[in-house]
C-alpha cells in the first residue's frame, strides 16, 4: 500500500472585514492555516510571514513522525522570534500575532502542531471529530465546567486568545501530536471563520456529498458567505488516498500569504458568491453580528479574575433559580395548607370543656400547638347530667357532618335517649 494525499485550499475575506488576515498553505507534505490578529495593521502581516516562513519545511523529509512534530514546533518558535524582530523595525505592527494549525505527513501518520483557535478536524466513516483544542478563554471556562459549549458560542469574551505566535510571548507553548491516518480519511484545517459560524453537521454533510475536494472547499467557503461571513474564512482539505496521486500540484498559498510573492501558486477565492444549498442552515448563523477582533490576553491574573467573575455570575444565576424555586414551593405549600384548613372548618364535633357539652367547629387533632378547632356553641348542658355511656362518648367527641347534625346530637343528649349518638366516635 502506497499512501498519498490529495488536497484543496481556499480563503475568503468574508462579508464584513476590510482585509484578509488569514493565510493558508497546501504543499506536498505540509498543510496549514494561520489566522492573524492585531487589526488591519498587523494581523495579515503576521499570518503571511508565518505561513511563508514555515512553508519552507515542506521540502524536508522525515522518517519519524515524532521528529517531524518536533521540527515543526521548532520552526514555529523560530517564526515567533522572526515576528518579534519584525516589530522592532516596524513599530506600527506592535502586538501583532497569529494562530497556527497544521501538519506534516510522514507515511501513514500526521505530525501536527497547533496554537490558537484555528482547528483540525477528521472526517472518517461519516463522522466529523475535532482533533485540536482551542487555546481560548471560553475553552478554559468550558474545561473547568463554568459554562457549556452552547454558552461558549455566544460568550462576550469568545474572541480572547490565551496562546498565539507573535509579538506577545517570547516562548509560547505549542501543542504537538502524532495521528494515524488511513485511505478515505479527510482532514480539515480551518480558521474560526468557518468553525465559528457553521455547525459541524453542515460541514459533515458537505464532506459526505462532495464530488471532489475542490468542490467541497468551495462549498464550505460559500456556506459562510450565505450565512453572512462576519470573519475571514480559510479552508484546507486533505484526503488520504491509495494509491498516491501521480502528480504533485505543487505548493499553493491562500489569503494574505498569497499576496506576499515568492514561489508557489497563489489562490484567491474572493469572487465566490454562489451561495450553496447549505447556506443559512446553521442555527448559530441566523443570529450573526459583526464580531470583535480576536486578541491575546496571556496574563494569568486576568484570566483568574475573569474566572472568578464568571463563577460569581453563574452563582448568582443559581441562587436566583433556587430562590425562585423556593418561593414557588412555599407558595404551593401555603396554598395546600390554606385549602386544608378551609376543609377542616367545614367539620364539626360534639365534645366538652370538662364541665358542659360544647359544639366545636373544626377537627380535634392539632398540628403542634396549633389548634384546628374553635367553640361554635356552648349547649349549657352539664356533663354530670349525662349517663355514664353518654358522658364517655362526649369526652371521646362525637363527629358531625354539619352544625345542624351536631345540634341534633345535642338534642338527643338532652332528651336522654342514650345509645350510640354517632357512628364515628373519635379519640
Amino acid at each position: 500500500m502506497t499512501i498519498g494525499f490529495e488536497s484543496a485550499i481556499a480563503s475568503h475575506v468574508g462579508m464584513i472585514r476590510s482585509n484578509n488576515q488569514d493565510s493558508g498553505f497546501a504543499g506536498s507534505r505540509l498543510f496549514m492555516v494561520a489566522d492573524g490578529m492585531g487589526g488591519h495593521a498587523g494581523g495579515d502581516v503576521a499570518s503571511a510571514l508565518t505561513t511563508r516562513d514555515v512553508a519552507s519545511i515542506d521540502t524536508e523529509f522525515f522518517d519519524d513522525p515524532e521528529e517531524a512534530a518536533k521540527a515543526l514546533e521548532q520552526r514555529l518558535l523560530e517564526a515567533n522570534r522572526m515576528l518579534s524582530r519584525t516589530v522592532t523595525t516596524r513599530t506600527e505592527l506592535a502586538g501583532m500575532g497569529t494562530t497556527f494549525c497544521g501538519f506534516l505527513t510522514v507515511g501513514d501518520q500526521l505530525a501536527t502542531a497547533h496554537i490558537g483557535d484555528s482547528r483540525l478536524y477528521l472526517y472518517r466513516d461519516g463522522v466529523l471529530t475535532q482533533q485540536s483544542k482551542d487555546h481560548t478563554f471560553v475553552q478554559r471556562l468550558v474545561d473547568s465546567g463554568r459554562i457549556t459549549e452552547e454558552e461558549a458560542a455566544t460568550h462576550p469574551r469568545r474572541s480572547v486568545l490565551m496562546r498565539v505566535l507573535g509579538d506577545v510571548d517570547s516562548a509560547p507553548e505549542i501543542d504537538t501530536a502524532v495521528l494515524n491516518t488511513r485511505p478515505g480519511d479527510v482532514w480539515l484545517l480551518c480558521s474560526d471563520g468557518l468553525c465559528g459560524y457553521v455547525e459541524d453537521d453542515i460541514i459533515a454533510q458537505i464532506l459526505s456529498q462532495r464530488s471532489s475536494l475542490d468542490e467541497a472547499v468551495a462549498q464550505l467557503v460559500d456556506v459562510t458567505l450565505g450565512n453572512g461571513a462576519p470573519d475571514n474564512v480559510t479552508v484546507v482539505l486533505v484526503e488520504t488516498v491509495d494509491p498516491a496521486p501521480a502528480e504533485d500540484p505543487g505548493p499553493r498559498f491562500a489569503g494574505s500569504a498569497a499576496k506576499e510573492g515568492g514561489d508557489g501558486v497563489s489562490v484567491d477565492t474572493s469572487p465566490i458568491r454562489r451561495f450553496s444549498k447549505f447556506s443559512g442552515q446553521s442555527r448559530r448563523a441566523r443570529k450573526l453580528q459583526p464580531v470583535e477582533e480576536s486578541h491575546f490576553e496571556p496574563r494569568v491574573d486576568e484570566y483568574l479574575a475573569e474566572l472568578i467573575a464568571e463563577t460569581k455570575r453563574q452563582t448568582r444565576k443559581r441562587r436566583l433559580l433556587m430562590l425562585a424555586t423556593l418561593v414557588l414551593s412555599i407558595g404551593s405549600l401555603a396554598g395546600l395548607v390554606f385549602v386544608g384548613y378551609q376543609w377542616t372548618q367545614t367539620q364539626y364535633f360534639v365534645g366538652t370543656d370538662g364541665e358542659t357539652v360544647i359544639i366545636y367547629q373544626g377537627v380535634r387533632p392539632q398540628i403542634g400547638s396549633l389548634s384546628l378547632n374553635s367553640e361554635a356553641e356552648d349547649t349549657q348542658i352539664p356533663l354530670e347530667e349525662l349517663t355514664g355511656y353518654e358522658r364517655s362518648q362526649v369526652e371521646r367527641t362525637i363527629t358531625a357532618g354539619s352544625l345542624e347534625e351536631a345540634r341534633n346530637i345535642v338534642v338527643r343528649l338532652s332528651d336522654g335517649e342514650g345509645g350510640d349518638l354517632s357512628d364515628e366516635p373519635r379519640e
